[in-house]
């Protein structure tokens, strides 16, 4: 039988033979070899060899009551003793039903019809896709394009690598997307000192507005993560950004697509990031949190306008285009079930304040450092920018990798974070205690010190 010493070194070595990682050049591994987990409990994960590690970036972002949380864990458990799975054509069932009544009851005002898919990206494709297919069964067909905002990301299948801004990927791919409009943001990094927020992002919509006022018959959508840009660098922006937008779209008869699958379900400290502008997008997707980080489901929220565009004899040709052979799957959305159930029974929006306040007061302590370019948070999320210098906030060479160096640094120290590139974040699941909050931030204060050593 196996020791664990044994155990690991043949998962890695398996695992380097046959398993390609999302996100990462293997070559890195030939140095730091993968870590392999066996188990996890609330927000730790413990490796085959009893090492532990705090979780603090909720594996990428999509946990939030801890792993193998007991409440969701039985959920999953029960449906599967009585349906793991049916086709969503011409079928349906319980979970789906009761998920579809709960997310209409609790997102922004019209949004009554629920369209299931598998991940995030997939949403965001489910939007892109509703939305260009509305105009066209509404007799507008010349509107085809999407605008866009500087720095955002929406996933990485080909439409949502499309209407995202991200270079790497832009340059890799440029061949395949979609040709969109991308106009600047009000990211808050880029505020002049001595100008207003309101200042700020009025001067900054105005780009919006003309670009709006200009292409408005052939512009289908915008898309936009609600005040975090997160795969971003964790870029944030004011709610005025929002409200203007709503205001924009409506006066020039264009949809608004509102990703909200990395911001939902709490992160910025209210259920939903719309919630917070007091906006009602036209599409708002979700995923990651749905299902408390545990099966993949996403879902494309809209309204009944759009969903009456679609509705009509069968020879109209009309009916939406879109499938997934998971669509609704009843273990997932058992799963989103206990998780929403969870919110409600425990006033997590409200109790989470207390941690939104432990995150504030830690992250006072990098006020002043020499190399630390921006200190932003929105909720339940925090990010840290280093630099090389703070006055021009001149970055650091992406080729020194050194963020990379803080990751090494925490895992040594049984933290695991994931920066993004030179940003160290902080996005935990909501059942980390406030001592453990402050635990995060000394190990982090520690990595960023390691990071930024000449």
């Amino acid at each position: 039988m196996e020791n664990n010493t044994q155990l690991t070194r043949r998962l890695i070595q398996s695992d380097k033979a046959h398993v390609w990682h999302p996100c990462t050049q293997m070559k890195d591994h030939e140095d730091f070899p993968i870590i392999p987990i066996k188990n996890g409990e609330g927000v730790w994960l413990y490796d085959t060899e009893g090492n532990k590690y705090l979780d603090a970036v909720s594996s990428w972002w999509v946990n939030l009551f801890g792993h193998a949380n007991p409440h969701i864990s039985h959920a999953i458990a029960q449906q599967a003793y009585s349906l793991e799975q049916v086709i969503l054509a011409g079928f349906t069932h319980e979970p789906v039903v009761n998920l579809s009544e709960q997310l209409v009851a609790l997102t922004p005002a019209n949004l009554n019809k629920c369209f299931y898919a598998d991940n995030g990206s997939s949403a965001i494709e489910v939007a892109l896709k509703m939305s260009f297919h509305y105009w066209r069964n509404t007799g507008k067909q010349n509107k085809k394009k999407f605008v866009t905002l500087k720095n955002s990301y929406h996933g990485e299948t080909i439409g949502a690598l499309s209407v995202g801004d991200v270079e790497l990927y832009k340059d890799t791919y440029q061949d395949l997307l979609l040709d969109v409009i991308t106009v600047q943001g009000a990211d808050n990094y880029d505020r002049p000192a001595g100008e207003s927020v309101d200042e700020y992002v009025d001067r900054c919509f105005a780009q919006m507005d003309d670009t709006l006022a200009q292409h408005h018959d052939e512009i289908s959508a915008v898309i936009v993560e609600p005040l975090v840009q997160c795969a971003g660098y964790m870029r944030m922006y004011d709610k005025r950004y929002l409200q203007l937008l709503r205001a924009a779209c409506d006066r020039y008869d264009v949809h608004l697509i509102a990703d909200e699958v990395a911001v939902g379900f709490g992160r910025t400290g209210h259920l939903f990031a719309c919630e917070k502008a007091q906006i009602s997008p036209d599409f708002m997707c979700l995923s990651k949190g749905l299902t408390g980080g545990y099966l993949p489901l996403s879902v494309v929220l809209t309204t009944d306008e759009v969903y009456t565009a679609f509705y009509d004899e069968y020879t109209s040709l009309r009916a939406f285009l879109h499938s997934h052979s998971y669509t609704g799957n009843p273990l997932a959305c058992a799963a989103a079930l206990a998780t929403l159930k969870l919110f409600r029974q425990n006033d997590v929006i409200k109790n989470n304040q207390t941690l939104i306040e432990r995150i504030h007061y830690n992250g006072q302590r990098f006020v002043g450092h020499k190399h630390i370019g921006d200190i932003r948070q929105t909720g339940m999320i925090f990010a840290i920018e280093m630099v090389a210098d703070v006055d021009s906030k001149k970055a650091f060479p992406w080729q020194q990798r050194r963020g990379l160096k803080a990751y090494h640094f925490a895992l040594k120290n049984q933290l695991l974070l994931r920066p993004l590139g030179n940003v160290l974040y902080f996005m935990p699941p909501y059942v980390i205690e406030p001592e453990q909050i402050d635990w995060v931030f000394d190990i982090m204060e520690q990595a960023l010190e390691i990071a930024v050593k000449d």
